[in-house]
């Protein structure tokens, strides 16, 4: 039986910092052709709002993905390395220091040693001594390896003084980057980038590790035309086999997954449920208590990915890089567990700093009766690591872009960006740059996600101008924070099986989000578990059935709320497994009292 969802109603969750947080559902879609007719009903409508129109845009099969030859000068590139790995040249991978940087690079080095390179190195930049990208630093840093060709991995389309030097040095340089370029670009011996001008690959979402990906299956192409492998001696390498690298990457840089990516991702994750994967990614997903035979999506992005990330943050790739490329099982497990001691730091140090933001933040509220459009936050001794993850933290409560920043070196301040829907935050800042040419040094990223430089002593005047162009380039309907979800299932639809139907439908990302439900539900027990995790026995109107439910990291100052007889919620469907007993088990991810005694059947059942 499947509850219909309510044609954009909107009702009203919770109100924080002057934003009204809302629940509404999906629009009902057009119904799937008859060849889908024999999905679950409930996964009928999911992927109908997902825009899912026939049964080959769920076929995740290699064949399905877009031609290598597509991407703009990667025949150019893959010739360039072909003919560099046949003269015995010197190959220097350039890296970047988060997980899709890290994956990039391991895919990058690994390839290349399976189809017969003999001189293949990587150097990552430690976030705080080189900063982002190649830098003329960097190139320094990596003279004393000699190397003939440098490939960068998920940077370089901004590094034209590196590029530059490097040239001057007599060393050729291979850009694969997928972040937006500036109006010239670097001149570089190749790019390849999706989102280069005249570039026509109908997919501008690959990660870096995907544009690593294919330039390597573009050399293996080529290799194998001229002959390569017969002539060495050597078996043909299975380049899919290094797509559990590509999946793990994919999902960590929260890419969109348009149907280009959910195909890299499902058939790493086959590869990986198959037992077919890195030592070090088996590793870490252990240390994150996440069963590689049953793996989806979720356990890289939640599990894998923070462990991997935490080395770029707090220390250097280096031991991230390290670990997706050992072959030692042992070996592997140390360095993972060197990445799990980093990320307990990452840990410590966010919680200060979110601690310390929340407060600003909230002084910036008493003083302005209102939140700036858009905000910037800074504190002399915040980590450089960290705040990224703090600015996500942040624009999550307050439903605006965040900036936060970090001293670095020189009197300059290291900031790092996350924006909402609605803004495109590299594009906001490309216009403070053009209208204030001295305030921002230097700027890259993403719609949501961008980083940035600037003098510390032109902070205030960068908070001012930020919140004025965000004002400027935002509707204010785009500042109300929304739930969007798949509707309302019925008592009927509470089954381990509809559970596990939409696990396996994985994988679920950016911009095909897994399922999320609503529902007001009678509440029968409520306590605080672990000391910040509610924990809730919910009944449904009208109904016998009891269902177990958990939040996580709930404001403890409110929940649990003994007056409260009922609540409206946003939750995804679970399966939980206690000591060998499995069931069903709602993970609440916003919650808003709608009732007390005297009123609960009635708002049970508002519309």
């Amino acid at each position: 039986m499947v509850g219909g969802p309510s044609l954009l109603r909107l009702t009203v969750l919770k109100n924080d910092n002057n934003m009204t947080k809302i629940i509404y559902s999906r629009p009902l879609a057009e119904p799937l052709p008859p060849e889908l007719s024999s999905l679950h009903p409930v996964l009928q409508r999911i992927y109908a709002a997902r825009g899912i129109k026939s049964v080959d845009d769920l076929d995740y099969s290699l064949r399905g993905l877009l031609p290598v030859s597509s991407l703009l000068h990667i025949d150019k590139a893959a010739e360039m390395l072909a003919q560099g790995i046949k003269d015995d040249k010197r190959l220097l991978i350039m890296g970047d220091f988060d997980a899709d940087g890290a994956t990039s690079s391991s895919v990058m080095v690994k390839a290349l040693q399976m189809m017969g390179a003999k001189h293949v190195h990587f150097i990552v930049p430690n976030r705080f001594t080189y900063g982002y990208g190649l830098t003329p630093k960097l190139v320094d840093a990596a003279k004393s390896w000699q190397p003939d060709i440098i490939i960068t991995v998920d940077n370089g389309i901004a590094s034209h003084e590196g590029v530059d030097y490097a040239h001057s040095l007599g060393i050729k340089v291979i850009i694969t980057d997928h972040h937006l370029p500036a109006n010239t670009l670097p001149n570089a011996d190749a790019i390849v980038n999706p989102n280069q001008p005249g570039c026509e690959f109908a997919s501008k979402n690959l990660a870096g590790v995907g544009v690593a990906f294919y330039v390597m299956a573009a050399l293996h192409q080529a290799l194998l035309k001229m002959g390569w492998y017969e002539a060495q001696g050597m078996a043909v390498p299975v380049i899919a086999n290094l797509l559990d690298l590509v999946a793990l990457g994919t999902v960590a840089d929260v890419v969109p997954l348009d149907k280009n990516n959910r195909i890299l991702v499902e058939q790493g994750l086959k590869r990986i449920r198959a037992g077919s994967l890195r030592p070090g990614i088996e590793m870490l997903l252990r240390l994150a208590k996440r069963d590689p035979a049953h793996c989806v999506a979720s356990d890289l992005a939640f599990g894998v990915a923070p462990r991997l990330n935490a080395a770029g943050r707090m220390d250097d790739m280096t031991v991230g890089i390290a670990c997706l490329l050992s072959d030692d099982k042992e070996r592997a497990r140390a360095l993972a567990l060197e990445l799990d001691e980093l990320n307990q730091a990452r840990r410590d140090v966010e919680q200060t700093m979110r601690s310390e933001a929340m407060t600003i933040v909230k002084q910036l509220e008493l003083t302005n009766e209102m939140l700036p459009t858009g905000i910037c936050l800074y504190q002399p001794d915040w980590h450089q690591g960290v705040i990224g993850i703090v600015a996500g933290r942040v624009k999550d409560h307050v439903h605006r872009p965040v900036v936060v920043f970090a001293k670095a070196d020189d009197d300059k301040l290291k900031g790092s960006a996350r924006s909402i829907p609605g803004l495109h935050i590299r594009d906001c800042l490309d216009r403070i740059a053009t209208d204030e040419p001295d305030l921002i040094d230097k700027f890259g990223g993403h719609a949501m996600a961008a980083g940035l430089t600037i003098d510390e002593d032109k902070y205030s005047r960068f908070s001012n101008v930020f919140a004025e162009t965000v004002c400027q380039m935002i509707a204010s309907e785009d500042l109300r924070g929304e739930v969007l979800t798949d509707g309302k299932l019925v008592a009927a639809d509470m089954t381990i099986t509809l559970a596990e139907t939409i696990r396996q439908a994985d994988p679920w990302g950016q911009l095909f989000p897994e399922p999320l439900f609503e529902g007001r539900f009678v509440i029968h027990d409520q306590r605080v578990v672990g000391t910040k995790h509610l924990k809730l026995t919910l009944g449904f109107p009208d109904s016998s059935l009891r269902v177990a439910a958990i939040m996580f990291n709930v404001d403890v100052d409110e929940w649990p709320n003994y007056q409260c007889q009922a609540i409206h919620t946003a939750y995804y469907l679970r399966v939980n497994e206690y000591q060998g007993i499995r069931s069903v088990q709602l993970e609440l991810v916003a919650i808003k009292a709608v009732a007390s005694a005297s009123n609960v059947h009635e708002m049970l059942h508002a519309d």
